[in-house]
């Protein structure tokens, strides 16, 4: 114990360390994190890479694991540029919404900015993959490591068997559509008849006790009888429309042998495993930017780190959170790590010190004190789009200059629509909140009819929204990759949303 009046001794001194030191930093966050803030967090796993694994994790999706496929070359190629030329730099950090939960730190990181990696992914990114309820719903963090590994060595199974070309058609046509590969609303649909599902469930036991393995054998080229009557009844048991494209091409495509299938399949899983992180990108990372100002901020004032390593954080968080203004050439878009982590100490703010216009927007939160259970809350229970539309706050508005514009193909010029006045900050509100709805985004294209016998023609309709249809080019590219899947005529019509 230390004597009276002394601080205690610093976690660490200059920007060099060593894993004795990383122990006992991690240690210090772990208290502050889950004695203070109460966050609830898988075990976490910590792995030190250098900066060209990290380029290679980065380009294929932040999945160390990931299966090869050309794209990730190329992003690769790309960032690995821009990284050496000085026009870029790395992402500090990669975590994977795993159990335990994995984040990889850069070697060439100092001391300073491992700690704040560390409270920023194994405390803040942690706490909202086991929490949030997008991820609860739709991802598996127990099983995707190894689901990954199987899917990386069956690939490659694949292509020594079958050849790379053969291999790469599919997967090239399975990644066209992997944004409409996901299921937005519902879970696949379940098999009623019970004798089916007792299949189903028998062979799921044995693919599980044989998981590790599968990849040793020789992917199916034929369907045996019984695969096939499992898989047309769960063809039959599909309600048209169906939105997940990839879903039914997988189980109903009169041409793919079974590897293939487990090839759509494989990018069909790995689709929806990231569709929660599209749709939580500024909670994500703003959750993970408050408490990594949160913890380190609070081992200062506890000094167990000087003032050497707090300036160093101040700077690097000061640009994580920077947000460009409109007519800077740095500008593209709204920064989720900026206005996530502004949303957040607001929240804070308004718990401990409300003005009158918080009383009158936030009356149930503001002057509570407990913001400690409001964002933990927040975090568990929302989504960008509907976070932004409960907690969005005029003072959040003010500081974000924002305003909103309404531009229609049909006139010469723009409306100024929303202006800072009480109103006008609600139709900011929604307007922003918008912005964050995938359907904005993504394109709404869903099986409509599928002949599967006979001509064995498809038929897609693109669901069209507030009048913005297909680009006529991206358009043909994706129906080639879907005649690719389907091996027969595909047609894609528009339709009312």
């Amino acid at each position: 114990m230390n004597d009276i009046g002394l601080k205690p001794s610093l976690l660490f001194d200059d920007a060099d360390w060593d894993f004795e030191v990383l122990q006992r930093t991690l240690e210090a966050i772990e208290e502050i994190a889950l004695s203070d803030l109460k966050l609830d967090i898988y075990p976490n796993q910590i792995e030190i890479i250098s900066s060209e694994q990290m380029l290679d994790a980065y380009s294929s999706h932040g999945m160390p694991l990931m299966y090869k496929h050309w794209s990730f070359g190329k992003h690769f190629a790309r960032d690995q540029m821009m990284y050496q030329k000085g026009y870029s730099g790395l992402a500090y950090e990669i975590v994977i919404n795993s159990n335990p939960c994995i984040a990889y730190l850069m070697e060439e990181n100092t001391m300073t900015m491992q700690a704040l990696v560390m409270a920023h992914a194994s405390f803040g990114h942690n706490h909202f993959f086991k929490n949030n309820y997008l991820f609860r719903q739709w991802t598996d963090a127990e099983g995707i490591l190894p689901y990954l590994d199987f899917a990386k060595k069956y690939i490659a199974k694949c292509e020594d068997e079958y050849g790379f070309e053969e291999v790469e058609a599919i997967l090239d046509a399975s990644h066209a559509l992997m944004d409409q590969g996901v299921f937005r609303y519902s879970r696949p649909p379940r098999l009623s008849d019970a004798d089916q599902m007792a299949k189903l469930a028998a062979r799921a036991e044995h693919e599980e006790l044989t998981f590790n393995d599968i990849w040793r054998t020789l992917p199916n080229i034929e369907e045996d009888e019984e695969e096939k009557e499992e898989r047309q009844a769960e063809v039959r048991n599909i309600k048209l429309p169906e939105e997940n494209l990839l879903y039914f091409i997988e189980k109903a495509s009169p041409i793919l042998r079974p590897w293939q299938r487990e090839l759509v399949r494989i990018v069909r899983n790995v689709a929806q495993y990231f569709y929660p992180q599209k749709q939580t990108k500024v909670m994500n990372e703003g959750c993970a930017t408050f408490v990594h100002h949160y913890i380190m901020t609070e081992l200062y004032n506890r000094g167990a780190i000087g003032e050497g390593a707090i300036l160093e954080f101040l700077h690097s968080h000061s640009s994580v959170v920077f947000q460009p203004d409109f007519d800077d050439p740095r500008y593209s878009g709204i920064n989720p790590y900026a206005l996530g982590f502004a949303m957040m100490e607001d929240i804070k703010r308004i718990c401990e010190d409300p003005k009158a216009e918080d009383r009158e927007w936030f009356p149930e939160i503001a002057g509570s004190g407990d913001w400690r259970e409001i964002l933990k809350d927040a975090w568990t229970n929302y989504r960008d789009e509907s976070f932004i539309l409960q907690y969005l706050s005029p003072k959040v508005m003010r500081d974000f200059h924002l305003f909103a514009i309404a531009d229609s193909a049909k006139e010469s010029h723009v409306e100024v629509s929303a202006i800072h006045d009480d109103l006008g900050y609600r139709r900011v509100r929604e307007r922003l909140a918008a912005m964050y709805d995938i359907g904005m985004h993504e394109p709404n294209v869903q099986v409509v009819a599928a002949a599967l016998e006979g001509d064995r023609k498809l038929t897609l309709q693109h669901k069209v929204h507030d009048g913005r249809k297909l680009n006529g080019d991206t358009k043909d590219v994706i129906l080639t990759h879907i005649e690719t899947l389907w091996g027969h005529e595909v047609k894609l019509e528009d339709g009312d949303a």
